[in-house]
């Protein structure tokens, strides 16, 4: 049975263990239909689209007087 040779060292160990924790900030791109910033591959969030359709219909708000 492999058995290591050497011990690992405890900054190596580390590092190895960093890896889990990780957080990566989301993709951010403009949207093909308002260009506001929205998440690939998901529902843009001020106009509804996806795909070049409207997927969430949104409220269309009363002005207030």
């Amino acid at each position: 049975m492999a058995v290591p040779k050497r011990r690992k060292s405890s900054s190596k160990r580390d590092m190895r263990r960093a890896n889990h924790d990780k957080v990566v900030a989301p993709n951010v791109v403009p949207c093909p239909n308002c260009s506001a910033p929205m998440i690939s591959h998901r529902a843009c969030v001020s106009c509804g689209h996806y795909g070049g359709r409207a997927v969430i219909q949104q409220e269309e708000s009363a002005p207030e007087s």
